[in-house]
């Protein structure tokens, strides 16, 4: 995987966290279910992972 991958991965993280936050703002004195939060941060987190294991991969490459 090459460098423009990590950035889209974490680009989308970071949108995916920005849109979890939000809900939980605008949603603040209804109580929110933890199926509607869990299926924000399952994407955001997996967005995470995805920049972070690319990001390693980058790392293994030039040190070889």
């Amino acid at each position: 995987m090459s460098k423009k991958f990590f950035y889209l991965y974490l680009i989308g993280g970071i949108i995916a966290l920005i849109l979890l936050v939000k809900d939980i703002i605008t949603t603040y004195p209804a109580m929110i279910s933890a199926r509607d939060i869990a299926f924000d941060i399952i994407p955001a987190g997996l967005l995470f992972y995805l920049a972070f294991k690319t990001y390693q991969e980058k790392n293994d490459q030039e040190l070889r």
